[in-house]
């Protein structure tokens, strides 16, 4: 059995989730590997999930939103001891400009071969609310971002990125897209599920995800559809300021497990992101043949198509994001329809049998 060391920024914490790279360990065990995670975390432990997944913690100082970022001291000598020990056949770091990346560059100059994976490029394609952090992002990504995609064996991104930036780069040859893809078998996509009159935002309560403007331009809403429910499901911290503005007209159910139930039971589902990657959400709302309402960033537009499996929206654009969402309220036959396209589209493009074996061939080219 082969082995993946995958570097992973976090992996299961309340606050700290990264879905993509659970998702990846999952896919990648199916096929046959052994995965090894290696991720920062609130202390510094081992966990033996199964015979084919250990995940290593190591505790670090995070930074909260806006920022969203740990720093964990010693990461870097951690990953070079496990490497003697394990001797992986493949490494994968997974997500470019957090602090684990950054190792990438030391392992290439000690003769190492790591494969990069993405679904952004933070301060190139993808940034964050505000002046300081834009800023902040853009010298990283220049910088630092810079030399570890050029220090990388091979760069895969989960949904296109602009071909003239791959080109000024310099890494427009050795890059190739795999989207992360969903196991569409584990969500109910059948429209008799539906029960209906439930609008849906799935995800952390941070700024970049634009949660305010859903809540700003859907909640009016309610007062010409009141038996229309508006649910929030996520993380969020204690007393966060939307909670305490709209927890009487929205229900915030927290960190929840389930889901593909959730979404299953749901209508219209929304996903505002000022900027996005390739969103797991969305590709579990498709599955679920969820009518989707979806900002124009990122991999939005490439999940879904406009008019047909989803809207499109401006970021930031209440009026239209309301509009939009009025607009499958009072058309039944429309959100059906969108909803079965959505999940036809994750059954022939973006589902775990087509992308496990676009990895499976990606992994033996290596």
């Amino acid at each position: 059995m082969k082995t993946i060391l995958l570097i992973s920024p976090y992996w299961k914490e309340e606050h700290r989730w990264m879905v993509s790279s659970v998702k990846l360990a999952d896919l990648w065990q199916r096929r046959g590997y052994r995965v090894i995670a290696v991720c920062m975390g609130s202390s510094s432990r081992v966990e033996e999930v199964s015979s084919t997944l250990s995940v290593h913690y190591r505790k670090d100082f995070f930074i909260p939103d806006p920022w969203n970022y740990g720093i964990s001291f010693g990461f870097t000598s951690y990953i070079r001891r496990l490497i003697r020990a394990e001797k992986p056949d493949h490494i994968v770091a997974n997500k470019i400009l957090f602090w684990t990346s950054l190792c990438v560059i030391p392992l290439r100059l000690t003769g190492h071969k790591v494969v990069l994976l993405t679904d952004a490029f933070v301060g190139m394609t993808w940034w964050p609310r505000g002046v300081v952090p834009r800023i902040g992002a853009f010298l990283y990504a220049h910088t630092l971002g810079w030399l570890i995609m050029l220090s990388a064996q091979r760069v895969v991104t989960f949904h296109p990125q602009p071909e003239r930036l791959l080109r000024r780069l310099g890494i427009a040859k050795k890059t190739q897209i795999i989207p992360t893809g969903i196991d569409p078998t584990v969500i109910d996509g059948t429209q008799e599920k539906k029960k209906g009159n439930t609008i849906t935002y799935v995800g952390r309560l941070e700024s970049i995800k634009g949660v305010d403007d859903f809540l700003a331009a859907v909640v009016p809403l309610k007062k010409e559809y009141p038996s229309w429910k508006i649910q929030v499901v996520g993380w969020y911290k204690e007393g966060h300021p939307l909670v305490e503005q709209y927890q009487r007209e929205v229900v915030f159910t927290g960190l929840r497990t389930d889901i593909g139930e959730i979404l299953s039971a749901s209508d219209i589902f929304v996903m505002p992101s000022h900027s996005e990657g390739l969103s797991n959400a969305v590709m579990e709302a498709m599955s679920a043949a969820c009518a989707c309402v979806v900002s124009e960033v990122g991999g939005n537009t490439y999940l879904t198509q406009n008019g047909v499996s989803g809207f499109h929206f401006p970021a930031g654009d209440r009026e239209a994001l309301r509009a939009h969402v009025a607009r499958l309220i009072d058309d039944p036959a429309k959100r059906t329809s969108m909803g079965r396209e959505a999940r036809k589209r994750i059954d022939e493009q973006f589902s775990w049998e087509k992308v496990g074996k676009m990895y499976q061939d990606f992994f033996e080219s290596l």
